[in-house]
């Protein structure tokens, strides 16, 4: 950004500064210390330094709070002198205002009342805080960087589509194919085999096996106790990856030929008849078996909510909900939240509040993940027909719901921060500064609006989930 462009960069500083302090704040790292230096604004009489390591974490909070206050009335002033719009500063205001009503809160809680009812109001403002830090910086964006040309409501889901017309990748004439696969299939012999090896392989779509493996890994981690064992993990993951690797046959299966008419789907094994839909199918059918057998030998809620996932995203997703609405990737997030429910009944017996939490976090990261992709297969979404947001409701709308369910994402991350004990200063500390990368990369997007800015927001959001998760898994091993 340039020199003209800094009271954006100001915002997201200001905007990432609450954050630190919503989810420092909802730690039991946090509550210990706040125990050790129960005075206010220092330890002791109030003017103390604290005698034990624990409470340097207090202090080092408010400080972190005095700072991020600095933050706070540079970018309310800094909005006022410029043209700025209504609601930017109507957002603006709501943070200046709440601010020390928070810091008031948070040294009533330190120094009064620890109760469940004052901690949870302490959140519920710092939420908004947060919240509405996140609408300001989200309507300033649209303001400066967006097209206003572009519809910003629905247009028909798949209708809308059915209306767009494309020559050489441009909305403008006749639908021109995608072509044939870039590479040859071989005709026979060795190299043949080993192309239809390898074509079964890809029918699993094993891209997304580890980060949805790791989902459920966090959520086996998170929920802890007798059920935690190696085995129950490792029937977990390996039904898991089944699971995935049917899922994903099966939309092969059903979206072949949609694949021919996509540049980046073109050459997938049924699009170029490597593989028949008999044997895909057959091969669907025995990696869905074996998963929920594996699940089985866990217990009859893992298989049954395994089962489930194959269906919803086979069934439901694929063949429902991709091709008819806009709302497909945001609906379409069950499927990879279910992975968390199975973690979580696999050891536990039950779906849990810990596992429904993650769950959450997973289907709200899906479209801030999923629309960045969306946006860089803009054209090729709309040749095969699908009705995804940026297809339908421009590239300016896409760009700020990925920065809606962004902000969605890290209040979730931190109200799992706040129910989960086990979670500590490395979960923080990736969530914080693993946020501000992704928050940074989609500020760029913004900016840039081109193909490569929106691979790197999609690059950082998968090093945010799974990083964070990897967080999950250590931290709560460690406790």
């Amino acid at each position: 950004m340039t020199r003209q462009d800094r009271f954006p960069a100001l915002l997201a500083a200001t905007t990432m500064g609450v954050y630190l302090l919503l989810v420092v704040g909802a730690t039991a790292t946090l509550s210990d210390a706040a125990t050790a230096c129960a005075a206010w604004p220092a330890c002791g009489d109030g003017y103390t330094l604290p005698a034990e390591t624990v409470g340097w974490i207090a202090i080092g909070h408010r400080l972190a709070a005095l700072g991020v206050g600095a933050l706070v009335v540079a970018t309310v002033v800094s909005a006022f002198r410029r043209s700025t719009s209504r609601r930017v500063r109507a957002s603006l205001s709501v943070v200046f205002l709440a601010y020390p009503v928070q810091a008031g809160l948070g040294a009533y809680v330190a120094t009064a009342d620890a109760s469940a009812v004052t901690s949870t109001l302490h959140l519920g403002v710092g939420i908004a805080i947060f919240a509405a830090a996140m609408a300001a910086l989200t309507w300033w964006l649209e303001a400066e960087t967006g097209d206003p040309d572009e519809s910003v409501d629905a247009v028909g889901d798949a209708d809308a589509v059915a209306d767009l017309d494309y020559v050489d990748g441009t909305i403008d004439g006749t639908v021109e194919p995608a072509g044939d696969a870039s590479s040859p299939v071989p005709e026979s012999g060795l190299p043949r085999l080993r192309a239809t090896a390898a074509a079964y392989f890809r029918l699993m779509k094993p891209r997304l096996m580890w980060l949805l493996c790791l989902v459920a890994a966090a959520a086996m981690a998170l929920a802890g106790g007798p059920g935690f064992t190696p085995r129950t993990v490792a029937l977990t993951l390996a039904g898991g990856s089944i699971a995935i690797g049917a899922s994903g046959t099966f939309n092969h299966v059903l979206e072949r030929d949609v694949d021919r008419r996509m540049q980046r789907t073109a050459d997938r094994p049924l699009a170029v008849d490597l593989v028949s839909v008999r044997r895909a199918t057959a091969f669907g059918l025995l990696l869905t078996a074996l998963s929920v057998g594996l699940f089985w030998l866990v217990n009859p809620l893992a298989a049954g909510l395994g089962l489930l996932a194959i269906v919803f995203y086979s069934v439901v997703y694929t063949l429902v909900l991709k091709p008819n609405t806009v709302q497909n990737t945001v609906i379409g997030g069950a499927a990879g939240s279910l992975p968390a429910l199975i973690g979580w009944a696999a050891v536990t017996g039950e779906v849990g509040g810990g596992g429904l939490l993650l769950a959450a976090l997973i289907f709200l990261w899906t479209p801030a993940h999923f629309y960045n992709l969306a946006l860089a297969y803009r054209e090729d979404y709309a040749r095969g027909g699908f009705p995804m947001m940026p297809v339908v409701r421009g590239e300016t709308a896409t760009r700020r719901h990925i920065l809606w369910y962004l902000g969605a994402t890290l209040v979730a991350a931190a109200i799992l921060a706040a129910t989960a004990d086990a979670l500590g200063v490395l979960y923080v500390g990736v969530g914080v500064v693993l946020g501000a990368v992704f928050l940074w990369a989609v500020v760029r997007l913004h900016y840039e609006r081109t193909e490569s800015a929106a691979f790197r927001a999609f690059h950082a959001s998968n090093a945010y989930l799974g990083l964070l998760l990897l967080a999950v898994v250590i931290d709560s091993m460690v406790v």
